[in-house]
């Protein structure tokens, strides 16, 4: 059997470090285990410029920055990791409407996105295999529409610089509640966001996460109220960009930060002062921290989590990560072989009988 090709044929990408990472997840979890997929996949209008191409990365050719190409890798990622919740940040609206939605709908997903805040048509997608989970509720935050209303506690212990830089903030958070096919008395919430990223920015980013826990509290007391006969667990995943050991993690793990915490001062002019925030979760990081989940010419750290309900789930996997000598073969990412800048993370979890 012979084809002829009317144009250039050319070789496809070295996915090999993809690959020995799926080894890891040859099919689909069986109750009571599930996987979680969270991935900053590099929004095409962050992408699909010309200061991009030349200056944040400049060592990825052309042809794969483009949009087209890059899609098709990060959508193989999904169909070989057999995902059952997947967490995207950074996802284009355009492709969230024609691109991952057609396409995981005909591999068994169902999905819904959130757009941040600004004139960004991008944002935060949560997408669950549907013959594990169905869908009871989903809503969206953008904190700078509800700093005066919702967070008016917090906001009256900010000075005046800080409390304009958060108003100026695009920062969202995406909340799911799914019931379990395979046991209706499990619930899990689920929330995704994308944290503010510049470096003088620790304050801000333990701002954004209490914030994030207090929708995840509200949204889980809701669901408990109209089903106190069940189980309701929490996940909170997402693209923090927060390396340990700063108060991120600290804040997610222990669930209190004092008002002495050294990231209240971490930007001069916006200290905040006589705050101290905790939350009633019992968290931890269940890839715990990688060396790198970001991997830039720039910088290169841990910047992406998946946090799990220690009370409910236990770690069942990690999915191993990329070795250095994998990600450095081609200085940095994204590049031919890696669609994105940031590496996805992947673990499965198991309900506690």
């Amino acid at each position: 059997f012979t084809v002829i090709s009317s144009s250039e044929v050319e070789a496809g990408p070295d996915i090999e470090a993809t690959r020995a990472r799926q080894a890891w997840t040859p099919g689909i979890t069986e109750f009571p285990v599930f996987r979680v997929m969270s991935y900053n996949i590099l929004a095409d209008l962050y992408a699909d410029s010309d200061f991009s191409r030349t200056n944040l990365f400049p060592q990825c050719p052309r042809f794969a920055m483009d949009y087209n190409y890059r899609v098709r890798l990060i959508l193989n990622e999904v169909a070989n990791f057999y995902p059952d919740i997947l967490c995207f940040q950074e996802n284009d609206r355009k492709v969230f409407k024609h691109d991952f939605k057609p396409v995981l709908e005909k591999a068994g997903f169902n999905g819904e996105f959130n757009k941040k805040g600004g004139q960004v048509d991008e944002g935060l997608s949560i997408f669950y295999r549907t013959t594990k989970f169905k869908i009871i509720e989903s809503k969206g935050f953008v904190f700078h529409e509800v700093l005066e209303t919702r967070y008016k506690h917090l906001m009256q212990k900010l000075n005046k610089d800080l409390k304009e830089r958060l108003l100026a903030r695009t920062t969202a958070v995406q909340l799911m509640a799914l019931q379990s096919t395979q046991d209706e008395k499990q619930i899990i919430i689920v929330g995704n966001t994308h944290l503010f990223f510049k470096p003088d920015a620790d304050h801000i980013r333990l701002l954004q996460t209490d914030m994030c826990l207090t929708e995840l509290r509200l949204f889980r007391d809701e669901i408990m109220k109209a089903n106190p006969d069940k189980t309701v667990a929490m996940l909170f995943c997402g693209d923090f960009n927060s390396t340990p050991p700063f108060g991120v993690l600290q804040y997610c793990r222990e669930g209190r930060i004092s008002e002495g915490h050294p990231d209240w001062s971490s930007c001069p002019g916006e200290e905040v002062t006589g705050l101290s925030i905790s939350h009633p979760f019992s968290l931890d990081s269940a890839a715990g921290t990688p060396q790198y989940t970001n991997y830039t010419v720039g910088f290169k750290d841990c910047l992406d989590y998946i946090f799990y309900d220690t009370i409910n789930f236990d770690v069942e996997q990690v999915v191993p990560f990329p070795t250095e000598d994998e990600l450095a073969l081609n200085t940095a990412l994204p590049n031919a072989s890696f669609p994105s800048d940031h590496i996805s993370v992947v673990v499965d979890l198991k309900w506690k009988q």
